[in-house]
């Protein structure tokens, strides 16, 4: 479900800002300003739930500030922070969400639609790459 916009900000992503984030960071200045125009940055208070499991995927995000925590089946997976990202598997698996994702602190993230995120996994594969390494290690777990 998409954020709701009573509860959170939203605002255009700075592509400078994009560098300091693990999954961009080796990114051409080029592919960074595609990809900061593929997303939004959102604001959202401690509490709420920007996941949950058994959903339809809308969006990827990406942490910027704050925490996260990653629960499944009413079972904490784990714990996520700032670099971290979210929502990729039932976008790239074509399924429903695996788990739901709920605000432990407030946070500030990075939102991108499925079809933005599609459009990057397509033009910009070393992103896409990463996206998926990190879900073929979350499916070990």
């Amino acid at each position: 479900m998409a954020p709701d916009r009573r509860f959170c900000e939203d605002a255009a992503v700075d592509a400078k800002g994009l560098q300091e984030i693990p999954l961009f960071a080796d990114l051409s200045r080029k592919e960074l300003e595609q990809v900061a125009r593929w997303a939004d940055e959102v604001d959202v208070p401690s509490g709420y739930h920007l996941l949950d499991q058994g959903r339809f995927p809308h969006e990827f995000f990406v942490i910027e500030e704050g925490t996260v925590s990653v629960t499944k089946d009413g079972q904490h997976l784990t714990d996520l922070g700032p670099g971290d990202f979210f929502g990729e598997i039932a976008i790239v698996e074509h399924e429903r969400r695996t788990a739901s994702v709920v605000a432990t602190t407030p946070v500030t993230a990075i939102v991108m639609l499925a079809r933005d995120f599609e459009l990057m996994e397509r033009e910009i594969p070393e992103v896409a790459e990463r996206v998926r390494e990190a879900i073929r290690e979350r499916m070990r777990r």
